[in-house]
């Protein structure tokens, strides 16, 4: 049984850090210089896994999740002028930066939603707009989903994706 559950955890790292080299290799590539842009997050309140079984529900497991706005500029700030959160409905569930914060060249603005607000649901996302005052690189903008109870965890990552304005 313990072997078992070896294996179990290791293909699980495995699988994160093929995922994690992934969205690597996709953040790597070239941006062009901008003065602002609407973002698009996927997040995640919860996960759903298993099977359906007789219930017709899939299992659920509930994460936590660090946004991680990284101004990639070396030389000048960028502002964060909102990063609202909405449900799997669309619903807007509130706004996660009420006055424009300033993020210094090389700085990084994080946010954190508890592990147990479930209110976003598995379709949850935030939409986040910045500007500066000359183009500058694009923020990198990640979330950090994690579950690190019972001895198992559920850690995994998405990126953001520009809005047509």
């Amino acid at each position: 049984m313990r072997q078992r559950e070896f294996w179990r955890n290791w293909l699980g790292v495995l699988v994160f850090a093929m995922f994690s080299a992934s969205t690597a290799a996709f953040a790597q590539e070239a941006r062009p210089l901008a003065k602002g842009q609407t973002l698009y997050l996927p997040v995640y309140s919860h996960m759903l896994y298993g099977n359906l079984g007789k219930s017709g529900k899939a299992s659920s497991v509930l994460l936590s999740t660090l946004v991680s706005i990284r101004n990639t500029d070396a030389r000048r700030p960028i502002r964060i002028l909102s990063a609202k959160y909405f449900d799997t409905n669309g619903k807007l569930l509130g706004e996660r930066v009420p006055v424009a914060a300033v993020v210094p060249a090389l700085g990084t603005l994080e946010l954190f939603v508890e592990l147990n607000d479930a209110s976003g649901g598995s379709g949850a996302n935030f939409i986040i707009k910045w500007d500066a005052e000359q183009p500058v690189n694009p923020p990198l903008i990640e979330a950090l989903h994690a579950n690190m109870d019972g001895g198992k965890a559920v850690i995994f990552m998405t990126q953001s994706v520009p809005l047509a304005e």
